[in-house]
Formats: C-alpha cells, sequence, structure tokens
C-alpha cells in the first residue's frame, strides 16, 4: 500500500510555513538516515560530523556540494547496503555529458508517480481530463514514465501517444479530443503549425491546458516569453511549466498563478547557491542544489543541478503555501562571458524568438584571445527577407552583445542539431579549450 495520499499531501501544502518546515525536517532526517548506508554518504557524513537523526536543515550547508562526475567516476559507492531491488533503470538524457544511469526501486517508482500526481494537481488537472501526452516513455526516460504514472494516479485518462509524426497526432486529437497536451514547447509549436496545415484550428480542438518539460516558456520575472505568449495564443490554453530530472527523481509544477513551479515540502529539498557555493538569498538566482527526500535506490544530498534559477516564498495566490522554484534562466555549463558580461544561450533564444521568421537556433562557442568567449549563432530561417546583420543587431539591442550570426536553411539547422542522436536537439556545442 502507498504511503502517499494526495488529501493529506494537499492539507500540508496549505498549512502555515512553519508546519511545513517541521514535515520537511522528519523527512529529511529518514532521508539522511538511509543515505547514511551509502559508503560515501556515511564516510562523509562521520567527517563532518552530521548525525542523521539530530541533523536540522541548516546543518546541511556544512556538507560539500555533490558533483555528477563523483557518480560517474565511482558508481558503487553511492549504492545503498544492502544493496536494494532495483525494477527500473533509467538514464539521464547527456545533454552535457555522458548519460548518468538512475536506478529506481518500486518505491522510488511510487514516489514518482505521487509526485507527478501533485504537480498535476496544482496545475488544475483532475480525473475529468484527457491527456495526450508528447513525449517518450522508452529509451530509458523517465519523464513520459513519471507523467503517465502521475495521470494515472489522479484518474486522468491518458493517450500515450510519443514524440514526433505530427500527423498521427492530429488523429488522435480528433479522435479522442484530449483536454491536456503534455510536451516540449518547440514540439507543441509545431504541432500547431502541422495542424493548420492539415486544416485543423488548434484553438478548436479542446485543449485548454498545455504541460511542459524541457525548454523554459518564462522569464526570471516569471513574464511569459514570446514562445510561451504564441503557444497560448495559438492553442487558446493554459500554460503550466514543470522543472525536474532524472537524478532528481522529482519534478515541481506551476500553478495557474503561473509565478514559479511548486516545491514538495516533503518530497524535495531545494537551495540557491553562488559561484562559491553559499546560499543566496530569496529571489536571487543561483544553482540549483537538490536533496530528493525518501529516495531508496540512490539516495542523494545536496547534488549540483548546473541549473540557474531563483527561489520564492512569498504567498501564491493559488493558496499553497510551499516555496516555489523560478524559471531556469540557464545552465552552469554553458555560462558565457563576453566582455565582461555573464550571459546564457537562453538569453540568445528568447531575444532571436522576437523574429517570426526564425526557426530553431544553435549556439557555438569557442575560446578567444581576450579571456572571453567567442560565439557564433546559427539561425534556421528560409525567408530571404532577413539578414544575418538584422539578427545581430536584435542580439545587440537586447543582450549588449554582437555576436557573429550565421543563416542557414532550416533542414540543415535541423539536422546539426539532431546529427548525435541524443533525445533532446543540441543546441550548444561547446568547442572551448578547457587549458586555456
Amino acid at each position: 500500500m502507498s504511503p502517499y495520499d494526495w488529501s493529506m499531501a494537499m492539507t500540508l501544502r496549505q498549512a502555515a510555513p512553519e508546519e511545513i518546515e517541521q514535515v520537511r525536517l522528519k523527512a529529511l532526517r529518514r532521508h539522511l538516515a538511509h543515505a547514511a548506508t551509502v559508503p560515501y554518504f556515511r564516510d562523509l557524513f562521520h567527517k563532518h560530523g552530521l548525525v542523521p537523526e539530530r541533523a536540522q536543515i541548516l546543518d546541511l550547508r556544512d556538507i560539500p556540494l555533490l558533483d555528477r562526475r563523483e557518480i560517474e567516476a565511482t558508481p558503487q559507492q553511492f549504492v545503498p547496503r544492502p544493496a536494494p531491488e532495483i525494477v527500473d533503470i533509467a538514464m539521464t538524457s547527456g545533454t552535457t555529458g555522458k548519460p548518468m544511469v538512475v536506478p529506481y526501486t518500486a518505491a522510488d517508482l511510487d514516489r514518482l508517480a505521487f509526485n507527478e500526481e501533485m504537480g498535476f494537481r496544482a496545475a488544475g488537472i483532475t480525473a475529468a481530463d484527457r491527456a495526450l501526452l508528447t513525449v517518450t516513455l522508452d529509451r530509458c526516460f523517465i519523464a513520459g514514465l513519471a507523467y503517465y504514472s502521475g495521470l494515472t494516479r489522479l484518474g486522468a485518462t491518458v493517450i500515450r501517444s510519443g514524440p514526433g509524426q505530427s500527423a498521427r497526432q492530429w488523429e488522435l486529437i480528433n479522435r479522442f479530443r484530449p483536454t491536456v497536451l503534455v510536451g516540449v514547447p518547440s514540439f507543441l509549436m509545431a504541432l500547431a503549425a502541422k495542424g493548420k496545415a492539415l486544416g485543423f484550428t488548434p484553438k478548436e480542438a479542446g485543449i485548454n491546458k498545455l504541460v511542459t518539460i524541457g525548454e523554459p516558456l518564462r522569464r526570471y520575472d516569471h513574464s511569459l516569453t514570446l514562445l510561451g505568449r504564441d503557444l497560448s495564443r495559438i492553442w487558446g490554453a493554459e500554460l503550466f511549466s514543470s522543472y525536474g530530472s532524472t537524478e532528481m527523481e522529482t519534478a515541481a509544477c506551476e500553478c495557474s498563478a503561473g509565478i514559479g513551479a511548486h516545491i514538495h515540502p516533503e518530497l524535495l529539498l531545494v537551495e540557491i547557491v553562488d559561484e562559491a557555493g553559499k546560499v543566496v538569498a530569496d529571489g536571487k538566482p543561483g544553482e540549483v542544489i537538490v536533496t530528493p527526500m525518501g529516495v531508496s535506490g540512490l539516495p542523494l544530498v545536496r547534488f549540483k543541478t548546473g541549473d540557474i534559477a531563483r527561489i520564492h516564498r512569498d504567498p501564491c495566490p493559488c493558496g499553497l503555501n510551499s516555496e516555489r522554484l523560478g524559471a531556469i534562466e540557464g545552465r552552469l555549463a554553458q555560462r558565457l562571458k563576453v566582455k565582461g558580461t555573464t550571459i546564457y544561450p537562453e538569453m540568445i533564444f528568447q531575444a532571436l524568438q522576437e523574429r517570426k521568421e526564425v526557426g530553431p537556433v544553435y549556439i557555438e562557442v569557442r575560446n578567444a584571445y581576450d579571456l572571453a568567449d567567442e560565439i557564433t549563432v546559427i539561425a534556421a530561417c528560409d525567408d530571404h527577407g532577413v539578414s544575418e546583420r538584422e539578427l545581430a543587431d536584435l542580439l545587440r539591442s537586447r543582450l549588449r552583445l554582437r555576436p557573429e550570426v550565421k543563416i542557414k536553411p532550416k533542414r540543415e539547422v535541423i539536422a546539426a542539431m539532431n546529427a548525435d542522436g541524443g533525445r533532446k536537439p543540441k543546441k550548444f556545442f561547446d568547442f572551448r579549450k578547457k587549458d586555456i
């Protein structure tokens, strides 16, 4: 029988912040006790004098941050003793490196389903909804399985379509009339365009909610990007961005207020730190550090996600008092320095969204002699009315930098982004030499 109950969990999220922290502290202590059965954490806790049963949340700040490279280098040091029974093997997408193996126990899958159920409930999705899943459930990818498990646990009807094949997606939309679409924003835009080409009107398809993954649709101030505005307008639907990762085994989803994704207090502890690893003030940007509580197969403590975001604790109009994670503003591994200014590729992508003629975009970065990064932006555009100079000027006006811009045919750009056969199109090509 599952230990997770959605009605009790919803009551917790509406409780006073002090009550929420007490529940989180109990969950953290249980998690640390289990993590102590892992050789790596057993030795680390002993070295820093951390006693799981007496630990306070602030005590975690004495524990060094965990980089995924440590897990990859010595995976056996992260296996609990005795080793748990693994029922599912997941792998990360490998967007910023070699895919990492993440084992799930039956309890982990139950926890994952509960996590997603609560995210969908925050978005106002009910058992009366029908959801079309346009994300994959195969290839050791966990997101599709997580969404499927959460929706079925909620009681909603799920249409497991998978990614791609837009014409087939429209056949399913017309036949089963889903009320919710789940997918990557750029694909949902392409799906709308395909529908128009087939003679359908996306606004009249009956979709009232879009739950998205993989690409941010909001800026740091919660305002929608141009892609976000276009998606909502074209489909006539509310947007709900979700954030998570395979390693976290947890995700957070926006509510209707659209001012951050609600963090599950009994499942996840989130810290935002600066470059020195020090926790920053609420509302300030920094790297997202996670401690996913209740995980049995691969328990982690203070894991570095590499993502940049902000945390918010002010009251949410939806009535939930759980803290919220703001939009992902970039990835630490993709941080760029240009003439003393720090930028992230996502800022370039969002700026170019202002030009309707521009399709998919990727970035190449190389070393420059002045210890700055040399950026080349490759943009897909089959419209000859747009020039490389125009796009470079647009970037200069928005970001105060003027990178080299190259316009190429859309087919060529898409081929380059998908050349490595990964789950996601590659948008960042790092050719920097590390010894410079």
